[in-house]
């Protein structure tokens, strides 16, 4: 009986021992430290940025010019294709000329008898000075007949008035482009009464080089009169960009043209021209972009990669790492965007150590093991 007791006893006191032996093994791997973090870090670079302003434009033509008859008559031919480029003096339309031919040769003939009146007038003008002189006739005839003449030459100055009225009134049957361009749609149809009244048949618009429109700020006007005090507008020698609609820049820079007389009072902004070569026409009036431009230089900016960044309630958050490779989470305010880095105005300095990959993974006073910052274009 005594024999099966111990053997009771020595069981239990092996499986306390194994129960002690278990725990204070896991109380050994509990005070064991964490593995370091591997992340990505970028010391912050300080340099001199350009400050970029961006700005929703639209396109339009250098020139627009709005095609209409200068006459009425039946619209008979187009001789132009909608879209396409067409020369200064090419043709565009046709009107019936016929009323003009004919109003030509009721002028032509009006001009032949007024001519004619005037030289019956002349020869007795003429006859009739050498008779008022010996008292043949009286200076009362040689008046009529001078008064006449000078009615005959008023008859024939004003058929060759209307003349060349029904020259010209036959001449613009004839409709041709002002200026080099694009011409568009047509807004009339073969066979149409049309007239100066009847509106626009279509628009010519010079496209090389072509106009952009934008509003800028009072303070974006400020900013850039600062860098040229002294110059009565913009300054002449700043270049702009477009970015089109499908975020592709244009490959060819623009420059100022025209700045508006005033401040437009609802929307405080100031209306801009710039002109950009368009030698292949990929430019067309009315497209939307935008219009980039360095209004000014900030000395000496402190810059990181935008991926750095955490937005949190409207502000901005980093990660920094100290001298012993503990992270610290840092408010900064931030400014311009510079490509894929972000200036940061306050929060930062010089040589500071920012964790630019692997942000998630850390938090405040998180043990980092700090490798070198590959951005995606390197990596590219």
């Amino acid at each position: 009986m005594f024999e099966i007791k111990r053997g009771r006893i020595n069981f239990i006191t092996l499986i306390g021992a194994v129960i002690l032996g278990f725990t204070g093994g896991c109380g050994k791997h509990a005070d064991l430290a964490p593995a370091p973090v591997d992340v990505q870090v970028v010391a912050v670079d300080q340099k001199d940025v350009p400050v970029t302003r961006e700005w929703v434009g639209s396109l339009d033509g250098f020139v627009n010019a709005q095609i209409r008859a200068q006459v009425t008559g039946y619209l008979l031919k187009q001789d132009y294709e909608e879209g396409s480029m067409v020369a200064k003096g090419a043709p565009l339309f046709e009107i019936d000329p016929r009323p003009f031919a004919a109003a030509l040769d009721v002028a032509n003939g009006l001009l032949a008898q007024a001519q004619a009146q005037l030289g019956k007038a002349a020869l007795d003008a003429k006859r009739y000075q050498p008779l008022a002189e010996e008292k043949a006739i009286s200076q009362q005839e040689l008046d009529d007949a001078v008064q006449a003449q000078l009615a005959a030459e008023a008859q024939v100055a004003s058929a060759k008035a209307v003349l060349d009225q029904a020259r010209l009134n036959l001449e613009f049957t004839h409709i041709v482009a002002p200026v080099d361009g694009i011409a568009g749609l047509v807004q009339a149809q073969i066979g149409d009464l049309v007239g100066p009244a009847t509106g626009v048949l279509t628009t010519v618009s010079t496209v090389d080089p072509i106009k952009a429109y934008f509003p800028i700020s009072e303070q974006d006007y400020l900013e850039f009169r600062g860098r040229e005090p002294d110059a009565p507008s913009i300054p002449a020698g700043i270049e702009f960009e477009l970015v089109l609609s499908d975020g592709t820049t244009y490959p060819r820079k623009g420059t100022f043209f025209a700045l508006d007389r005033q401040v437009d009072s609802n929307t405080g902004t100031l209306r801009v021209v710039a002109v950009f070569p368009n030698p292949n026409g990929l430019l067309r009036p009315g497209q939307f972009a935008r219009v980039r431009a360095v209004v000014n230089v900030e000395p000496g900016a402190l810059l990181v990669p935008s991926r750095a960044l955490s937005e949190l309630q409207g502000g901005y958050q980093l990660a920094t790492v100290d001298a012993q490779n503990h992270v610290h989470i840092v408010s900064v305010k931030v400014g311009s965007q510079v490509g894929s880095e972000m200036v940061v105005e306050e929060g930062l300095h010089p040589g500071d150590r920012v964790v630019a990959e692997g942000i998630q993974k850390v938090k405040e006073d998180t043990l980092v093991n700090p490798l070198p910052f590959t951005s995606a274009e390197a990596a590219r």
